[in-house]
């Protein structure tokens, strides 16, 4: 008697949403075949290769709380040595420092606001107060609104504002604080600062973010029988029966369930062909995004920074990273700029000359300039403001799910939010 093939699935996008819930369904033995139109994986977190040095599209952190992403990674690339981790040390030149000991949570907080630097006494009171007050509340509120009418009614200072939590959010949610969700930034304090003390610590990637987690994905799939198809674009989908067909670069490929993991400009061009997506569609349609710039600095001698990641005052950059203390790359520079729409369409050369500039102001005679390169992703984040809808993983198309960091949950878009909605869209195949 003949043995019906199992159901087969689809994953457009290789990015950390699509390749977290390819190895969710890897790891099940259910096949897979992942689609990405780009020849490197990874998505808005993807390797570029600039004059023979790997550099990312983004400049990325990750934290301890990022349990998915750190458990998946370990389960691809166990033992790889893949982060610098320090204890949460938020640093701006010559303005402030707080820095977590290692100590049992909730003293390694305590511990960090009693000694910063920059702070008065009644300014780390007012952190300690409103920290205390978030975890009364379980870090719910009753209603959202932005970070800076809940700081404002909490009586936060301005030097607090200006050195902690508008830092916290913009890194977080790429939105400013005049826009920002209140409700999704106590998420990331409940599960960092509100939570034990390792879940605060930095992780500075040791490797580009392909090499991090996207291709030992791949290897991962493919090693149980899964496809990873790069350089593939999904140029269509439409509704096949009980199935799906998906016109690939002029051929029709037809699978029983299809998981949606591009980015959400790409995805509702996708669902044009699929009445039954119209409210997905409409979610994502009424989106704003934010962006980031990425300035990438080569020296042609060494370059050290005071710390790997150092934060700058009245500069476009806010934060500076060490690359050749992160990760081995001699005389680099990595330097970010996000939630600012001020340098879209400015000149690369003269954005990389203005941050170089900053860079000898505060740190002293530089090494000549040997090469930059400016990543601006336009449509980096959706800006997350208050009661902001989402569309949820599960769609009106039976078979049909959506994962990236732009789908319904309680993180911002950062990696941890994508791979998080990849693990959830996986969950939804039996």
């Amino acid at each position: 008697m003949a043995t019906a093939s199992p159901p087969t699935t689809a994953i457009l996008g290789a990015g950390y949403a699509g390749m977290a819930a390819a190895v969710e369904l890897a790891a099940r033995d259910i096949p897979v075949t992942v689609f990405e139109a780009a020849p490197t994986l990874g998505g808005r977190a993807r390797r570029v290769t600039v004059n023979d040095s790997a550099l990312d599209n983004g400049l990325h952190i990750l934290i301890g709380a990022y349990s998915e992403t750190l458990r998946l990674i370990e389960q691809v690339a166990p033992r790889r040595g893949h982060f610098l981790r320090l204890p949460l040390d938020l640093q701006v030149h010559q303005r402030f420092h707080l820095r977590a000991p290692m100590l049992p949570a909730p003293l390694h907080v305590a511990w960090a606001l009693l000694t910063a630097k920059g702070l008065a006494l009644a300014d780390k009171r007012a952190a300690a107060r409103f920290m205390n007050d978030m975890k009364a509340r379980r870090y719910c509120l009753g209603q959202d609104c932005t970070v800076a009418a809940l700081l404002d009614r909490h009586t936060q200072p301005v030097v607090l504002i200006e050195y902690l939590w508008k830092p916290l959010c913009i890194a977080a949610l790429n939105t400013p604080v005049e826009r920002a969700s209140a409700q999704v930034f106590l998420n990331v304090l409940r599960d960092s600062l509100g939570a034990g003390r390792a879940a605060s610590d930095l992780l500075l990637a040791r490797m580009d973010l392909t090499a991090l987690f996207p291709k030992p994905a791949a290897d991962f799939v493919r090693a149980r029988g899964g496809r990873v198809e790069a350089g593939a674009t999904v140029d269509e989908v439409t509704q096949d029966g009980g199935g799906f067909s998906l016109r690939v670069q002029g051929h029709a490929r037809r699978f029983d369930r299809v998981i949606c993991a591009v980015a959400p400009h790409r995805a509702a061009a996708l669902f044009d062909g699929m009445p039954a997506l119209a409210t997905a569609k409409a979610q994502v349609d009424a989106l704003q995004y934010e962006p980031i710039h990425s300035v990438w600095l080569q020296f042609e001698g060494p370059v050290r920074l005071p710390s790997p990641m150092i934060g700058l005052a009245d500069s476009p950059a806010q934060w500076l990273f060490d690359r050749e203390a992160i990760c081995g790359q001699r005389g680099l520079i990595g330097a970010v700029i996000s939630a600012s729409e001020d340098h879209v369409g400015e000149a690369q050369e003269t954005l990389a000359q203005r941050v170089v500039a900053d860079l000898a102001k505060h740190f002293g005679p530089l090494p000549p300039l040997q090469w930059q390169r400016v990543i601006a992703e336009k449509r980096a984040t959706f800006s997350c403001t208050p009661g902001l809808a989402r569309p949820a993983t599960v769609t009106d198309c039976p078979g049909f799910y959506l994962a990236g960091d732009y789908v319904a949950g309680d993180y911002p878009a950062t990696i941890e939010g994508a791979v998080r909605s990849g693990v959830a869209a996986a969950g939804m195949i039996r």
